[in-house]
């Protein structure tokens, strides 16, 4: 409660500004700061998720542990009211630089030392410590700039706040994102805040200032600023080593595109892996296995129309266009970089036999949920070669809404097959993507592979293989009536390693590690929660 006994207007005229103007200038710096807090927020989630994984578990982390200690910062600021213009500018650079840097440091923790978990979570907690401690300052601010009831001052300052929290909310994902990265976007939006807060308190509060105070401010700030923009010239070489850290020294490819960070390392067989944000998906040492267990079980039956769900890197659709009789494959790919990639990069196109250039195939550039609630088309085979059902930005596509609308886009005969994360590892996983399919109206028929080499896991994946990393693969084939023989087909081409007597051994592989009771997943109760 702002001490109403106190004699604002006399104070007033102690400023270096009229009161109007004042007042327009420390709701112009609440707005500011309302938004860089939200993009510093917004950056740790963001962060969070890609180098963590589950991004529900990491914005519920974040966002809970910043209002809790906003709280804290709103009951240590009333020590400093009766000094809350030094206090704001000091609360202000420390912000910006603790804010500015957080990417920075949770990027480097990662990289170098495998766990930014305990980072989050402290630079959760300082940000928001910070940002409470805001408010009960400007408060006395604005109230020692010109003459106000409480009520009015707290709505006109939340209504600031809530204002820049939008722009800074809307900033993130359409200009910082794309126009700066990570990175630099946190560095930026430091030195916004940084210079915001500086300025306020060193014009319009100075004669408030002892020539100390003053001195103190002018050099905190300048101190904060150079510190972000000498970060700013570095981050480049800094992602650089990060990236060599987490990847090796064998980086050919590294960009960011509007959907996801994809990194190719490696030139040949057995060294070419390929991530997206920091998982990897695909790696020459194994990937023939994988593709070769997801789709030939499929085409036996009839498969001249083959619908690929994901697999832009062109190695589904490499296995699928081996069979002569198929007549038009159709792949929808959520990002075309990906894609793009999968056709120009010599030693992806080498390992996908150059399948993206083939006349039968077409590329579809979209979310496969969407686009499946829009095609007319019917299929005979479509396979599901996406994500892993762990991670949160997949979980649509392995609901039984999902799977409901698969159903409708096969032809009476048609076959599903699902890559399912790996049962022996994560059994509950698998087995909920089973009900899944089940509840989607499709008869399934789970079975799994061995001989897994490289990680491939669901969270990312530095080991590569290391221990406790999957060592087989799970799939589901499904169609509208049984399956029947799991096997592959007469006349299908000669393949390097699956047969008939190991597709037998992975459906009792699958088998044995069944659980009963399983629930399947739907849009509005999600059963999946990715695992480490």
């Amino acid at each position: 409660m702002i001490d109403q006994r106190t004699p604002l207007r006399a104070e007033a005229t102690a400023l270096s500004v009229r009161p109007g103007t004042g007042r327009f200038l420390v709701l112009a710096v609440v707005f500011v700061c309302a938004a860089c807090g939200l993009v510093y927020e917004l950056e740790l989630v963001a962060l969070a998720s890609y180098l963590i994984g589950d991004s529900v578990t990491q914005a519920s982390v974040v966002l809970s542990v910043m209002v809790f200690a906003m709280g804290i910062g709103s009951l240590l600021a009333k020590r400093f009211r009766s000094c809350a213009a030094v206090g704001f500018g000091l609360v202000e650079a420390a912000l910006a630089l603790v804010g500015g840097t957080s990417a920075l440091v949770l990027y480097a923790s990662f990289a170098w030392f495998g766990e930014s978990r305990y980072a989050l979570v402290g630079f959760s907690l300082t940000i928001g410590i910070l940002i409470g401690a805001e408010i009960p300052l400007l408060m006395t601010m604005i109230q020692r700039v010109d003459r106000q009831d409480a009520g009015g001052a707290v709505a006109d300052l939340f209504a600031a706040d809530y204002v820049g929290a939008l722009v800074g909310g809307l900033a993130f994902p359409f200009v910082l994102l794309p126009m700066m990265g990570q990175l630099t976007g946190a560095l930026f939006t430091g030195a916004v805040n940084a210079a915001a807060g500086g300025a306020l308190v060193l014009w319009v509060f100075r004669r408030d200032l002892s020539r100390r105070s003053r001195r103190l401010l002018i050099v905190v700030n300048i101190v904060v600023i150079v510190l972000l923009a000498t970060a700013s010239a570095l981050v480049d070489e800094f992602e650089r080593a990060a990236r060599r850290a987490v990847y090796g020294d064998e980086v050919r490819v590294a960009r960011q595109t509007e959907v996801q960070e994809v990194v190719l390392t490696g030139s040949g067989r057995g060294t070419l892996d390929l991530y997206l944000d920091g998982r990897l998906r695909v790696s020459s040492r194994d990937e023939h296995r994988y593709h070769e267990a997801l789709v030939h079980p499929a085409m036996n039956g009839a498969h001249r129309r083959v619908l690929i769900l994901g697999g832009g890197d062109g190695l589904a659709a490499r296995e699928v266009l081996r069979y002569p009789d198929v007549a038009s494959v159709v792949v929808v790919e959520l990002d075309p970089a990906v894609t793009r990639l999968a056709r120009t990069d010599p030693a992806l196109s080498g390992m996908n036999g150059h399948a993206l250039e083939d006349p039968r195939l077409t590329t579809v550039a979209g979310d496969a949920f969407t686009w499946l609630r829009s095609t007319r088309d019917r299929y005979d085979v479509v396979i599901s070669d996406l994500p892993d059902p762990g991670i949160t930005e997949s979980t649509k596509l392995y609901a039984a809404e999902f799977y409901g609308l698969v159903a409708g886009a096969l032809d009476p005969g048609g076959r599903l097959v699902v890559h399912a994360g790996p049962p022996s590892s994560r059994p509950r996983t698998f087995w909920t993507v089973e009900a899944s399919v089940r509840a989607g109206g499709l008869e399934p028929l789970p079975y799994s592979v061995g001989g897994r080499l490289s990680g491939f896991a669901a969270g990312p994946d530095r080991a590569r293989g290391g221990a406790g990393a999957p060592r087989d693969w799970g799939f589901v084939l499904a169609a509208r009536q049984t399956v029947g023989r799991l096997g592959i087909a007469p006349g299908a081409p000669a393949l390097r390693t699956l047969g008939e007597r190991e597709l037998r051994a992975g459906r009792s592989s699958a088998e044995r590690v069944r659980q009963h009771g399983v629930v399947p997943s739907t849009l509005v109760h999600p059963r999946y929660r990715e695992e480490p």
